[in-house]
């Protein structure tokens, strides 16, 4: 009996006025096909992933490192010129929603809290109230210091995980962030390159630059912490050489 050869994978689409530069992130809309992209080109773009069409471009004055959706209409974007800012693709309008002191590393919109949440190479995480006027002093809700610089942070729910560089990993909960839930460290060896949580909330996964990903539980019972475990990715063995490549980033299918 012969074995049944799967077809070929379908091939991808290459999307037209792509970024100049490396590609920092990209962030699928919730709501449709609208796909948004941040890149050291300086710029965010949006396109429609259907019609294969670039809707808007925006340009910072330095690297953009991080970029997200508030709805179908808006998204924010984290930059290396320390600005947080805020789009309005259907009109074409951007405003600075606040500054860090260093590259804003990372950036999240919580739905649970209606805030902005930026993690920054000058050690601290800010929340930011998007409903209010352009100006750090009317938008900024709390700075947060953390004991590194933060290189990921993942939202579910009302969780926010962030990790730093020392391998540090600190849990909040965003109804009080006067201190964190948890203080961890890594597990990992090496230094963290992403941090994303499950989607049912139990936990979140972790990856370095050692090609190996922690999956991680919320639970510090040891039963819960029996659950965690590490495996090995993203390595090649050539003539008997092993080459290992960081985990720049983890997630999960919603399906």
């Amino acid at each position: 009996m012969s074995a049944i050869v799967p077809p070929p994978p379908a091939p991808g689409k290459e999307l037209l006025n792509p970024p100049r530069d490396g590609i920092s992130n990209l962030r699928f809309s919730n709501h449709s096909d609208h796909l948004l992209v941040s890149s050291w080109d300086k710029s965010v773009r949006l396109y429609d992933a259907t019609s294969n069409v670039m809707m808007g471009e925006f340009l910072h004055g330095g690297p953009v490192l991080d970029c997200c959706f508030h709805d179908d209409s808006s998204g924010f974007s984290a930059s290396a010129d320390n600005t947080v800012r805020r789009y309005v693709f259907s009109s074409g309008k951007e405003d600075i929603l606040g500054r860090h002191e260093a590259p804003v590393r990372c950036i999240e919109y919580s739905y649970a809290a209606g805030q902005v949440i930026t993690g920054s190479w000058d050690k601290t995480v800010k929340c930011w109230d998007p409903r209010g006027a352009s100006g750090k002093e009317r938008t900024l809700v709390g700075t947060y210091p953390q004991p590194e610089r933060v290189y990921s942070l993942s939202l579910v729910g009302n969780r926010l995980v962030v990790a730093t560089a020392g391998r540090h990993v600190n849990v909040y909960d965003l109804r009080n962030m006067s201190q964190p839930e948890q203080r961890r460290e890594s597990s990992l060896k090496y230094q963290t390159r992403c941090v994303c949580c499950y989607p049912n909330g139990t936990g979140f996964a972790l990856s370095s630059v050692e090609g190996r990903v922690a999956m991680e539980f919320f639970d510090l019972s040891e039963a819960g912490q029996a659950k965690k475990y590490a495996f090995k990715c993203h390595r090649k063995s050539e003539a008997g050489r092993d080459t290992v490549y960081p985990v720049n980033a983890i997630a999960f299918h919603p399906m």
